[in-house]
């Protein structure tokens, strides 16, 4: 049953040869006064009678050397196929008696050598895209990991490279490769199970689908060709009685619409269904729409019309009337117009026999059903055009592809599952490109694709969600005053500039007491005042940074507690120089009479502004941000610019803080009921502790923990100075005003020694 299938498949090949001779034959315009015949021979591959049948077509069953009998007809040309092994086998034949052959198969590359087959013309259109249509096959589905089977032919050795050209630019891998020794897949069906099982990209359920048959997806590329107008309603108006010749058609005819027969064994046509027709049966036993190698033959068949209609038009031009009746085309001679033969078919399609000028071929993508079992329906799915643009070339309509039993999904061949969003493909050592792991991304990196290479870094103000497959845009982020930790600096800096300057008013108030004059009255106010400042300086560090406050930040820093620090160290001093050098006659006291200590301030700050001046000249603060302290912040800050700048102003604080602590400690045991050498070391020892305490745990923090801590650092520094100095000056002055008396303390400490006078 099988055999008569394929006999009726290869039936319509019979058929599209009537149709296209009966349409020219009825064409006036084409070989007027010339009919054209045909004669079928059928010839089996590999056999070692395969030339007999053509032989006995050609010339008869006695031939003799260049001598036909065969009278009233003479052949013109050969259309020979679809086996390729069929045509290569008959075309040195043919050539040998320069016989036209027009091949109706597929193209094939052993068939193009014109040394090997100078008279053979394939009417097929050429595969040159056929790869790249079958990569882009692959791609649409995501397979990536697929087994390749090549015939061992010039054909299969021509077209494996490309392939495996197209699926390297695709990134498709090669499971495996089998190659297959002849045209009949004659090979064991457990080779390619075990392939298949090699390389572990199926489940074990389908791996038992695979040996009951039912694995498979059949999907085959044919080249794509219009409709022939008028070639269905052909089809079906053909019967036995139209065609009395044909045997075939008749006994297609008794057996397909079950005509019986009488009891003397005669045939009787009044038995059969009179509206018999071909389109009754099955599309599975014969399709009723021209095939490709129907079409093939159509074409053949209107290119040897056209190359004779031309040949007879050439004769009429060259010779005379009486030679022109007694001529009689040969086939040779058809050779020269049939090279040359470009032609636009009655179905609107351009024909060039030329191999060098043949279009590409667009394909139909053939999906075979085959359910129920055994229908093996071929249906179309989509097309694949090589000269449509790139993203347009593949069309399919994927709900039509019958898949495999158990699953109405796309089946699945890769070797690695799919890395997903988040994540990013890490390529396997040693193994191919296909096969791959899946690494997260990295903090602040995302991949919003699936199988991506890499991942992609967050620009600055964005950042990575968990999932890492989006960015999300970062919060700014800066010590603000409306949070509570920049409202409490806020707080304590406004709070601690009016404590100062309440204590100046105290010390204003009460100028003619003994405990203020006893300190130098002018460089207290210098140091009070130099305190407000100091207070009021975290004020520049609250708020969005700008070019500005950035750099008032740092220089207003360094000068105010410059000129704070020099102002204790001047202060020191002077205690010292009043107890070591008031003695008359002495050679230092015109230090003290003339004010000397009073210029330890100009003379040191005027040394940190050279510094700071430095410092903005060179390498200025700037407006930076911070993304890693606090995740999903964007925190604004002031880059220091020059940190060897930074730690120079901070450096120079530090070495007249020390200079001050020392000279302070020199002087703590000096006799005098106001000396306030001890409250100025304890208040540099402050001050130095702060900022050694500073250094490390500023280098620790990060973003707006970093400008709290500097914040504190200022303010604890500044409350030192402040507590250790004045207040205890302000608990005698408001206090205790009794000890606020210069004969009161000097009597107690020192009796005898001083007498009023």
């Amino acid at each position: 049953m099988e055999n008569e299938v394929y006999i009726l498949w290869n039936y319509q090949f019979v058929l599209a040869l009537t149709f296209a001779m009966e349409e020219i034959n009825k064409t006036p315009a084409l070989l007027h006064n010339l009919t054209l015949g045909f004669d079928i021979c059928n010839v089996q591959d590999g056999l070692p009678t395969a030339f007999k049948s053509p032989f006995i077509c050609f010339f008869g069953n006695y031939t003799v050397p260049n001598y036909s009998c065969i009278r009233g007809s003479k052949s013109i040309g050969a259309l020979t196929g679809p086996s390729v092994i069929s045509s290569a086998q008959i075309g040195p034949l043919l050539d040998l008696y320069k016989f036209p052959q027009l091949t109706i198969g597929p193209y094939d590359q052993a068939l193009n050598d014109h040394r090997k087959f100078p008279a053979l013309y394939q009417m097929a259109s050429k595969d040159t895209s056929i790869a790249t249509a079958m990569v882009s096959l692959l791609v649409y589905f995501r397979w990536n990991w697929v087994g390749l089977f090549n015939f061992l032919d010039e054909n299969g050795l021509w077209i494996l490279p490309l392939l495996k050209e197209e699926m390297d630019k695709s990134r498709v891998c090669v499971a495996f490769e089998l190659a297959i020794q002849s045209y009949g897949l004659s090979f064991e069906s457990m080779a390619l199970y075990n392939q298949i099982n090699k390389c572990s990209w199926e489940s074990p359920l389908r791996r038992r689908s695979l040996r009951r048959g039912s694995f498979h997806v059949l999907l085959t590329f044919s080249h794509r060709h219009p409709d022939v107008s008028g070639f269905t309603d052909f089809v079906k108006a053909v019967n036995p009685s139209k065609y009395p010749e044909d045997y075939f058609l008749a006994r297609l005819w008794f057996l397909s619409f079950n005509c019986s027969h009488s009891e003397s064994d005669s045939v009787t046509w009044q038995n059969c269904p009179r509206d018999a027709s071909l389109d009754w049966l099955p599309g599975h036993i014969f399709d009723m729409t021209m095939s490709g190698e129907s079409y093939n033959i159509y074409n053949a068949v209107y290119a040897v019309a056209q190359a004779l209609h031309e040949m007879l038009l050439h004769q009429t031009e060259v010779q005379t009337l009486e030679n022109r009746k007694e001529t009689v085309p040969s086939p040779a001679q058809l050779h020269t117009f049939l090279k040359n033969t470009q032609f636009q078919n009655p179905a609107g399609d351009l024909v060039i026999l030329d191999d060098k000028r043949k279009l590409e071929a667009d394909y139909d993508i053939v999906n075979t059903w085959n359910i129920p079992q055994g229908l093996d329906l071929k249906v179309k799915i989509g097309q694949f055009s090589p000269l449509a643009l790139h993203d347009h070339q593949l069309s399919l309509s994927e709900d039509l592809v019958e898949w495999p039993i158990e699953t109405t999904e796309p089946v699945l061949s890769v070797c690695s599952e799919s890395c997903g969003p988040g994540f990013r493909k890490s390529l396997q050592e040693g193994k191919a490109a296909c096969c791959f792991d899946c690494t997260p991304c990295t903090e602040n990196e995302m991949a919003n694709g699936t199988d991506m290479e890499q991942c992609v870094k967050c620009p600055g103000h964005q950042y990575a969600n968990t999932q890492r497959n989006q960015c999300l845009l970062r919060a700014a982020s800066f010590l603000a005053y409306g949070e509570p930790l920049g409202m409490a600096v806020a707080c304590m800096a406004l709070g601690l500039s009016t404590l100062t300057a309440a204590v100046l008013g105290v010390f204003l108030k009460h100028h003619n007491t003994p405990i203020v004059k006893a300190n130098n009255q002018a460089l207290s106010y210098i140091l009070l005042l130099s305190l407000i400042f100091c207070f009021l300086c975290p004020l520049l560090f609250i708020g969005r940074p700008n070019t500005v406050t950035c750099i008032l930040q740092q220089t207003t820093f360094g000068v105010v507690f410059t000129v704070a620090v020099s102002a204790v160290l001047a202060k020191t001093v002077t205690v010292v120089l009043a107890f070591k050098v008031t003695t008359p006659g002495r050679r230092m006291r015109w230090l003290l009479v003339s004010g000397a200590p009073n210029f330890i301030i100009p003379i040191c700050t005027l040394i940190q502004v050279t510094l700071c001046g430095i410092w903005l000249g060179t390498s200025p603060p700037f407006i930076d941000t911070d993304t890693h302290s606090e995740h999903g912040h964007l925190i604004f800050l002031c880059n220091k610019g020059s940190l060897t700048a930074f730690y120079c102003v901070l450096g120079y604080l530090g070495s007249l803080a020390l200079a001050s602590f020392t000279v302070a400690f020199l002087a703590r045991n000096l006799p005098d009921a106001f000396n306030e050498a001890k409250f100025l070391t304890f208040s540099m020892l402050v001050f130095c502790s702060v900022w050694l305490t500073f250094l490390p745990v500023y280098h620790s923090a990060k973003g707006k923990v970093m400008v709290a801590v500097e914040v504190f650092s200022i303010l604890a520094s500044s409350i030192g100075l402040l507590g250790c100095i004045f207040f205890p000056k302000c608990y005698i002055i408001l206090i205790r005003p009794d000890k606020n008396c210069v004969h009161g303390f000097r009597d107690r400490k020192y009796p005898g020694q001083f007498k009023p006078s």
